[in-house]
């Protein structure tokens, strides 16, 4: 019986371990992501990005989105 308990201690705590390496690369990552952010100019910012290709046009169409006048 004594063995089972260790057992299921030990894969406790390889879940903690798990849960602890997750959020420690979760915040090593944030700061690399900041200075991609600081890169871009405000043009870039206001540029628009969104574009209306042939390959969307047909996907509204065939989902049954309103025609855009």
């Amino acid at each position: 019986m004594k063995h089972e308990d260790k057992a299921a201690l030990g894969r406790r705590e390889f879940l903690r371990t798990i849960g602890a390496g997750a959020g420690l690369a979760a915040t090593a990552a944030v700061p690399l992501a900041a200075p991609a952010a600081a890169a871009e100019s405000d043009a870039d910012k206001k540029k628009t990005r969104y574009r209306e290709t042939d390959h969307v046009k047909a996907f509204y169409r065939t989902n049954g989105y309103p025609a855009k006048k």
